[in-house]
């Protein structure tokens, strides 16, 4: 099973992951913000962002399918994924393998969305050069991913971001739980 906190950068997937971690002790945490990271490092990303790489998208779904095949855990990723094509693709891979996919996306005004950006770290090396790009990358994807909301699947669960995250994870753990 993939549990697949999805959402607008600053909307509290990771945040939200980190309160579900110690009530499934037994899941593994999967980011696949990493793969992105070690793609740039290897090669380059015309486009600035690492999910045009069809590369990325196939090893964020190998990965994701080889973890729940090979450990027998449930999953928690927390990744923005809104782009309808590529969403397809990564979901459609998990798909054909036969994983339970529960599908999360918190649903965050963008003001308080922006707030949160500024209000964070958002490069793993804290660079404050790397820090001010990211952040402006980060604010520039606001739009597009709040437009998103009208193009996730059917099944997706939306979520008000803006609740506390005990009461989110209950919210989750109770949804996963009830599909079985």
């Amino acid at each position: 099973m993939i549990v697949w906190v999805n959402g607008a950068f600053g909307s509290g997937k990771t945040s939200l992951v980190e309160e579900l971690r110690p009530r499934m002790p037994e899941a593994l945490v999967y980011d696949p913000e990493w793969v992105g990271y070690l793609l740039r490092e290897i090669v380059e990303v015309p486009t600035g962002n690492f999910q045009d790489l069809p590369l990325w998208r196939q090893q964020v779904a190998d990965l994701a399918v080889r973890l729940v095949q090979e450990y027998r855990r449930p999953v928690l990723v927390p990744m923005t994924l809104v782009n309808p094509g590529y969403l397809e693709e990564i979901f459609g891979v998990l798909e054909r393998a036969g994983i339970t996919l529960h599908h999360f996306f918190l649903k965050v005004a963008p003001d308080v969305l922006a707030r949160r950006i500024d209000g964070r770290n958002v490069t793993p090396d804290g660079d404050p050069e790397r820090e001010a790009r990211a952040r402006r990358w980060c604010k520039a994807q606001i739009e597009p991913c709040t437009a998103a909301l009208d193009t996730l699947p059917g099944d997706t669960v939306i979520l008000d971001g803006e609740l506390p995250l005990r009461e989110l994870a209950d919210e989750v753990l109770t949804r996963v739980r009830a599909a079985g």
